[in-house]
């Protein structure tokens, strides 16, 4: 839990980027604005979080060589890392920059202010992806402080960024003719390149890092280490590119629904990833520790850790979800003065209150299978429940594509309720593998 603790501080201050864009541009610009940043969004999170999940392959690798007392060897694979990042940065910044296959795919027409966002987003994935490999490699070590307060410094630096190109009369906006969205996302890409030149000097002088040596020497991509690399982190990445663009996707077929329901959705999915954020620690933490266990040969201080880390996100998520079943009106009002808006929220929040302990369960799950290095089904099993039923079954239901669907499930709502039973199919298949692989010999 401490260590939960330390990266849920961390991973609530990149996703309160998110946040920060979402709710300024909904106080600040217009409506057309905010859902520019909801396609948008859609397509940088769903390419972002494919490619850092393949990156977190180095998460078990790095935490069994420190649980087998090998800190050159932990340092080496940060450097496999680093290259793995560099060759994910090329082929993230084609679909970035050339969008429009993906859009058509949705049916979405050709809009500027997408693409202006996207392009400048591309300049700054090189810097978020090489930053996850130093997050991955501060967690695995059980020090994600390291990364930590690089990230709190990083969402403060973003605020004040958003604000230099936001408010009226702000310096920022004369100097660089951007605006809206497209302004959001040129404070993330300054920020994101002072997060990775602050995360290098952190190996070069920090006393907690040195023993590793990770950026001591020089290291050629080995290829033997890229291809284990891609083994493990190929269906990570297809699980998460699954389970992200379950959510994200819903946005491009929401967009046909207007701006409104488009905003709302937005609200809704942005919130929806915060709540996240608690899961998700929980996860990285035992994932991290039991990894370690594996490391030192403690198969059962392995399983033990296993079970308690997902029966305690169970248990956070119930209160999670209670809370904001009562707090929604109050919520929604700190994103958007918009009545319209906000009357659809009020309903799209109800589901992200049911689904919190699925939600919970699928991720802490998935993750600690990952440290038994168990990848393949699990990617299978997203991809059925997330896309087959979720995003498919939300599709049928929110568009009322059999004339059978309820009025209170049409629109976005059928989509939140697809993806909804999606994550309980996936809750239980994957409590179930994580089961057998924690007590096989």
């Amino acid at each position: 839990m401490r260590l939960a603790l330390s990266v849920l501080i961390g991973q609530l201050a990149t996703i309160g980027f998110g946040v920060a864009d979402t709710a300024m541009l909904g106080h600040y610009a217009s409506v057309s604005s905010l859902a520019t940043l909801a396609i948008g969004q859609a397509i940088f999170i769903t390419l972002y979080i494919a490619l850092s999940g393949v990156t977190q392959a180095l998460l078990p690798v790095i935490g069994r060589s420190y649980g087998a007392g090998a800190p050159l060897e932990a340092g080496a694979w940060f450097r496999q890392g680093l290259w793995l990042s560099a060759g994910l940065s090329v082929a993230g910044m084609g679909v970035l920059l050339w969008p429009q296959p993906l859009l058509a795919l949705t049916g979405q027409r050709h809009d500027p202010a997408v693409d202006a966002y996207l392009a400048v987003l591309a300049l700054g994935l090189p810097a978020a992806l090489a930053f996850r490999v130093h997050a991955a490699f501060s967690q695995a070590i059980s020090k994600p402080m390291l990364t930590t307060a690089l990230q709190l410094g990083g969402l403060l630096a973003k605020l004040l960024l958003n604000a230099a190109f936001l408010l009226p009369g702000s310096w920022l906006g004369r100097v660089l003719p951007v605006e809206g969205a497209t302004a959001c996302a040129a404070a993330t890409v300054l920020t994101q390149y002072g997060l990775l030149g602050t995360a290098l000097w952190q190996h070069r002088h920090n006393g907690v890092l040195r023993p590793y040596a990770a950026l001591s020497r020089w290291s050629r991509p080995q290829w033997s280490d890229q291809a284990h690399l891609l083994r493990l982190g190929l269906p990570i990445g297809l699980s998460l590119l699954v389970e992200v663009s379950a959510f994200t996707f819903m946005a491009l077929f929401i967009a046909r629904l207007g701006h409104t329901v488009l905003a709302a959705h937005q609200i809704t999915a942005n919130f929806a990833t915060v709540l996240y954020m608690l899961p998700l620690s929980l996860s990285i933490a035992t994932s991290s520790v039991v990894a370690q266990h594996l490391g030192a040969g403690q198969r059962q201080a392995a399983r033990r850790m296993a079970f308690s880390g997902v029966g305690a996100a169970a248990l956070l998520s119930v209160a999670v979800g209670l809370l904001v079943l009562v707090a929604r009106r109050q919520i929604i009002a700190w994103y958007t003065d918009e009545a319209s808006v906000q009357a659809v929220a009020m309903h799209l929040f109800v589901f992200i209150a049911l689904y919190q302990v699925f939600d919970a369960v699928q991720a802490s799950s998935a993750f600690v299978l990952r440290a038994y290095h168990v990848v393949a089904l699990p990617s299978a099993l997203y991809a059925l429940s997330l896309w087959g039923i979720g995003l498919g079954g939300g599709y049928i239901l929110g568009f009322d594509v059999l004339g059978t669907t309820p009025q209170v499930l049409r629109g976005a709502a059928g989509f939140w309720m697809g993806n909804t039973t999606g994550l309980a199919l996936a809750a239980c298949c994957f409590a179930l593998l994580l089961r057998r692989a924690a007590r096989a010999p």
